[in-house]
């Protein structure tokens, strides 16, 4: 069952989430503590990320276009909007946290090599041991998110679903189709540019700045986009 490994991913999720929730009523104080250890882990798990980049230049232009194109579509205000729609149908009193926690979870679970390597080896070959290992991890990183950011985290689990069953789907036509050095070039650069953002999530959670994240999510499509031109150059000086 080539979905497997992303069903298993999404149920820890959100389970993850159920179980900060129960835990989402500890102290003031420590729940302050708790954010800042969180931004903090997450601010370093964006830099290890940020610095994979092999080409840093198609980082910087991918995050400039894809900021230009999400202020242009506000995608950030529209989410804010899904969030304050969620709150409504919920009943909740959580004003920012549905859309925060819902942004900070799809970004955090959704960029990263595991994520599509995983998808990849799940609907290829049937392997889905990369994608149970990072349900194990999307799972505790859901708990303690859910403490702080409150239950806008599960909502995370649908964009996880569609991602990587997507690509689990389609993996063999991907495969076939998309040369592998160039599907590796956009992994590590898409992993680089989405390291950033984390970073910007990280600065977010502590207090120090209120980036819009969720309008650089464009700069993904940029990423692929700038690196399926420089991959045809290459191949057709060779």
């Amino acid at each position: 069952m080539f979905l497997l490994g992303t069903i298993v991913n999404v149920l820890l999720i959100i389970i993850g989430s159920l179980l900060g929730k129960l835990l989402n009523r500890i102290p003031e104080g420590m729940k302050t503590t708790v954010m800042f250890a969180i931004g903090l882990s997450v601010m370093v798990l964006g830099l290890q990320m940020g610095l994979k980049s092999q080409n840093f230049v198609i980082v910087i232009i991918s995050l400039v276009f894809g900021a230009i194109i999400g202020e242009s579509l506000k995608l950030e205000d529209k989410l804010n909007d899904l969030g304050l729609w969620l709150e409504r149908k919920l009943g909740s009193n959580e004003k920012d946290s549905i859309s925060e926690g819902f942004v900070t979870g799809t970004l955090i679970f959704c960029i990263g090599a595991m994520a599509i390597i995983g998808a990849l080896n799940s609907g290829i070959s049937g392997d889905h041991s990369v994608l149970y290992m990072k349900s194990i991890i999307d799972g505790f990183t859901a708990l303690m998110l859910t403490t702080t950011l409150g239950m806008g985290v599960i909502f995370s689990a649908v964009p996880v679903l569609v991602y990587e069953g997507l690509i689990a789907l389609f993996a063999t036509q991907i495969n076939q189709f998309i040369p592998k050095e160039l599907m590796n070039q956009f992994i590590i650069e898409m992993t680089s540019a989405g390291g950033i953002m984390i970073f910007a999530i990280g600065l977010n959670l502590i207090g120090l700045t209120k980036i819009k994240v969720a309008n650089f999510l464009p700069g993904i499509v940029v990423v692929g986009i700038i690196s399926t031109i420089l991959y045809s150059i290459h191949f057709y000086f060779k």
